[in-house]
C-alpha cells in the first residue's frame, strides 16, 4: 500500500502489520522506514498460522462484508468495496480493537500499545 493511501486515512501514527516476506525486510523497506521514524512501525506476524494472526480474522470479515448477489465484476468493483469495508471500519475502532481479543491474539496489544 502507497505511503500516500495511508495518509488518507488520517492517522497520525501507523502500525503497519505485515507477513513475513524478505521483501518486509529489505534494505529499501529498512531506508523507507529510517525516514518514517515516529511515524509509522512494522509489525511482523507470525508464519502462516491463522489462529495467531489478526490479518486472517480481517481478511475474513472483508469476505463475509461481501454482497453474495451482485459481486463484483472487475477489479474496481473489488477496490471500491474493499475501500466501503475499511472506511465502516475506521468509524468501528471496537470492531479493529476484536480481530486482537482472541485468547491466541490477545498477546499483541498487550506487547504493542496500539492507539485506536
Amino acid at each position: 500500500m502507497a505511503w500516500s493511501s495511508l495518509a488518507s486515512y488520517g492517522f497520525s501514527y501507523r502500525h503497519l502489520l505485515v507477513g513475513q516476506h524478505s521483501v518486509h525486510r529489505s534494505r529499501k523497506v529498512q531506508a523507507w522506514l529510517a525516514d518514517r521514524v515516529g511515524q509509522v512501525e512494522l509489525h511482523f506476524l507470525p508464519a502462516y498460522s491463522p489462529e495467531l494472526n489478526p490479518d486472517e480474522l480481517v481478511d475474513a470479515d472483508l469476505k463475509r462484508s461481501l454482497p453474495i448477489s451482485g459481486r463484483a465484476q472487475d477489479q474496481a468493483e473489488l477496490a471500491a468495496e474493499t475501500g466501503r469495508f475499511f472506511h465502516r471500519r475506521r468509524r468501528q475502532p471496537h470492531m479493529v480493537h476484536g480481530y486482537f481479543g482472541g485468547r491466541r491474539v490477545r498477546h499483541i496489544l498487550d506487547e504493542n500499545q496500539l492507539s485506536f
